[in-house]
């Protein structure tokens, strides 16, 4: 007995549940349209923005294609969105359930296809823009730092020739004493080794001159990187700012070119290579056939040392060849939304705006059918007759009683306030 009393008061719970939260569905509705279409417009103004960034012409018929994508893209979304709210809580079936997700699923993926990406470039197209002038300056920054680390070693090599000039000025000076042949004085050993320093010395001077123009240069390139920079943060158009930017960009690229170009390493390399093989040998001088001998054998040590010191000064140029270039740098002038895209990681929350102004009707979507499916639960096993309210019960009993003095052929009229409470429920037999 007490499980059969206990039963009736929890189906009356499970109405009273029921019809409290349809109350609340039935004020929730009564703005939700209205709600819906606020966002819905939202996007579209915002969708009106990053199309905008991406047409080249400002024209009049630009501006209405723009306006005509923003709004086929507000109406897009409101008719899903309230398809979604309107169907998917009504469902019951498991299968019905799987459809209308996948439904939702790829609905979602279409509107942030036309709709938030270019929502995220309204919001952060003109940072995403400095964003990508500010990589490209420090591709630039580090392009321009190797070109002059190459150079720089590149003229480090004038040590290296000063180095093996040195020597044969030495050795050179040890013939004028005699000291190699044996012969005093400036004979064939002498102008031999007086041939290669010369040729030395001017090679050394010609790597001098170099240093004041790589010099000259870096310090433009880091003029020109500076003005670059200052570029990216400027305030104003990111548009104009780019435009400028892409001039800097030009003639940096040019200078990087040119300080590439003054690095005297391949020069180096060359005269190593020629040090020992364009030797002009001297007419032996010697008085008696013992002094041209001992000359002639001299030349031939002077000629090894030529080679190992032309080897030792190749393998130096060599390794400034070797060194890695600069990375080929070139600025792509590119669209706002096309960085937002490139940067999305720099920009996270831009993209969950953008996103979530379009995507979160979604949420309203589940919390409505869970609502539907508690509804559905608090009335799950109740009969109609017990979950009639006592108006509707006095109507139905009056409707009743219309019916039956109808059929007798008596016309009766309801009471004024059953009419008012339920008009719907009011029988055109009270007329006859």
């Amino acid at each position: 007995m007490a499980r059969l009393r206990e039963e009736p008061a929890h189906r009356q719970r499970g109405i009273r549940y029921a019809k409290e939260l349809e109350g609340h569905l039935a004020w929730l509705e009564t703005f939700s349209g209205t709600a819906l279409g606020v966002l819905a417009v939202a996007s579209g103004i915002y969708t009106y923005l990053g199309v905008s960034s991406l047409l080249d012409d400002n024209g009049a018929m630009s501006a209405f294609a723009a306006i005509a994508y923003s709004v086929a893209v507000s109406v897009g979304i409101f008719v899903f969105w309230s398809y979604m709210l309107r169907l998917f809580p009504a469902v019951r079936t498991a299968r019905a359930r799987v459809g209308l997700l996948s439904a939702m699923a790829l609905g979602s993926v279409a509107i942030i296809a036309m709709s938030s990406w270019l929502n995220a470039a309204a919001l952060a197209g003109s940072a995403a823009v400095e964003q990508h002038l500010a990589e490209t300056v420090q591709d630039y920054q580090g392009s321009l730092e190797r070109a002059h680390e190459i150079a720089l070693s590149a003229q480090g090599l004038e040590r290296d020739v000063a180095r093996v000039r040195q020597s044969f000025e030495d050795l050179s000076e040890q013939e004028a004493t005699g000291g190699l042949s044996g012969l005093a004085g400036r004979g064939a050993v002498f102008r031999v080794l007086r041939q290669k320093s010369s040729e030395l010395a001017g090679l050394e001077a010609q790597i001098a001159t170099q240093t004041p123009l790589v010099n000259s240069a870096f310090v433009e390139g880091n003029q020109i990187l500076s003005q670059m920079r200052a570029l990216t943060v400027e305030p104003g158009p990111v548009e104009a700012r780019s435009v400028e930017f892409s001039e800097q960009a030009v003639r940096l690229a040019g200078l990087i070119t040119r300080l590439r170009q003054l690095s005297v390493a391949p020069l180096v390399e060359r005269a190593a290579q020629d040090l020992s093989a364009s030797v002009v040998l001297p007419e032996l001088d010697g008085g008696t056939v013992e002094s041209r001998g001992s000359q002639a054998s001299t030349i031939s040590s002077v000629l090894e040392v030529l080679a190992q010191r032309a080897a030792t000064l190749e393998s130096a140029a060599q390794d400034v060849l070797a060194m890695p270039s600069p990375a080929e740098t070139t600025y792509t002038p590119i669209s706002s939304a096309d960085a937002v895209i490139k940067y999305a990681r720099n920009f996270a929350p831009s993209w969950a705006g953008a996103i979530a102004i379009d995507l979160l009707p979604a949420v309203l979507v589940f919390i409505l059918a869970i609502t539907q499916g508690a509804i559905r639960e608090g009335r799950e096993g109740i009969a109609i007759e017990e979950t009639l309210t006592l108006a509707e019960l006095r109507a139905a009993v009056l409707a009743m009683r219309d019916m039956d003095t109808a059929m007798k052929g008596e016309p009766v009229d309801p009471p004024d306030d059953i009419v008012k409470e339920n008009p719907s429920l009011v029988t055109p037999l009270k007329h006859k």
